[in-house]
């Protein structure tokens, strides 16, 4: 076996491709719709790829967690919608669902929930409690919390469309949110994609940043954002990996939710780390590690990897890509591998004789 703690970093990379062999209650009150019209091609079940058209539809959801509102946001394209598999996206500690996976700009193609939904997928969010359209608590909102808002968010995708499972695309902090629910409610996660993700924390430039702000990070359950925050969060790791005005346009986009986001996941990734058991997560995983991210290294990403039982598992390092990788300049190669991993096969049972 491998020792993975003493492989060099040459070794490690080397191994940054690893391919498998296949890839709660709650309140829901519909809150609008609206539609465009677009081009899609359209992924069933199978993995065959087909050419359609249809529009894109954005619905919204309330959900109730012991009387804390929370905000589930879908689109999909109905054609065909009873086929399409669910991919739940789960956002990162710093900015909501809508921003992070839904970002509209004139001109540009930043929302990934776009690009799936042309992909053939029915594609849900949330913000977690405490983050844009959700209840504003003086609650932490950590990642235990961010575990029980699934459990509402997942009732209310079994009760509009009958499926009990779904793909869950974590980044950062919403990858420990991805995991966790795994962890905890397995029959409800069919595969799991993490990005920016941190397991022990050793070694992490980011965190011991972070950690220097521990008292501020303890004394409120709340921080301060404006529009220096949000343009460090894409130039921290590499200036360039994203476009020059990303920053500028994520805060126009968030601070209308207020100035404010919860500290309890920046607490559990400076002080719990570990918070998740790789050995039960029991479901297919892909994990992405972007070049330049500092919220982990390369040994501690592995390091989970190897844990991992389910040999349907894969770990891509990606050049050009930092630790917000879906609006980074090359988002499109992580999209990329995404898709290949949501269409791979299922293995065919081994003949024994």
């Amino acid at each position: 076996m491998t020792d993975l703690k003493n492989m060099n970093r040459r070794d490690l990379l080397k191994m940054s491709v690893m391919a498998g062999a296949g890839v709660a209650a709650s309140a829901m009150l519909p809150f609008g719709a609206r539609a465009a019209t677009i081009g899609s091609p359209a992924m069933g079940d199978t993995g065959a790829a087909t050419t359609s058209t249809g529009k894109i539809i954005a619905e919204e959801y309330w959900g109730n967690k012991k009387g804390v509102k929370l905000w589930v946001y879908r689109k999909y394209i109905a054609d065909g919608i009873a086929n399409k598999p669910v991919l739940f996206m789960v956002h990162g500690s710093s900015y909501s669902g809508k921003t992070m996976f839904d970002l509209q700009v004139p001109g540009r193609d930043y929302s990934t929930m776009d690009h799936f939904v042309r992909l053939g997928y029915d594609v849900w969010t949330m913000d977690h409690e405490g983050y844009g359209h959700s209840d504003r608590t003086p609650n932490y909102s950590d990642i235990a919390s961010g575990v029980e808002d699934l459990t509402v968010a997942t009732d209310i995708i079994r009760k509009t469309t009958g499926k009990t499972t779904a793909t869950f695309f974590g980044q950062s902090s919403g990858a420990l949110r991805a995991t966790k629910f795994a962890n905890t409610h397995p029959d409800r996660v069919k595969s799991l994609i993490l990005s920016a993700l941190v397991w022990t924390g050793e070694g992490s430039v980011t965190l011991k940043e972070r950690a220097k702000g521990l008292p501020k990070l303890r004394a409120s359950n709340v921080r301060k954002v404006d529009a220096d925050f949000y343009s460090k969060v894409f130039t921290r790791d590499k200036p360039g990996a994203a476009e020059p005005d990303l920053g500028d346009l994520v805060a126009a986009a968030e601070l209308k939710y207020g100035d404010t986001v919860p500290n309890g996941t920046y607490l559990d990734m400076v002080t719990k780390l570990p918070v998740v058991d790789p050995e039960k997560v029991l479901c297919p995983v892909l994990i992405t590690r972007s070049e330049y991210d500092g919220i982990a290294t390369d040994e501690d990403v592995v390091n989970f990897f190897g844990k991992l039982p389910n040999q349907d598992k894969q770990m891509v390092m990606l050049a050009g890509l930092a630790h917000t990788s879906l609006l980074g300049v090359n988002r499109f190669r992580l999209f990329h591998v995404m898709q290949s991993f949501l269409t791979l096969p299922a293995a065919k049972a081994l003949s024994t004789g």
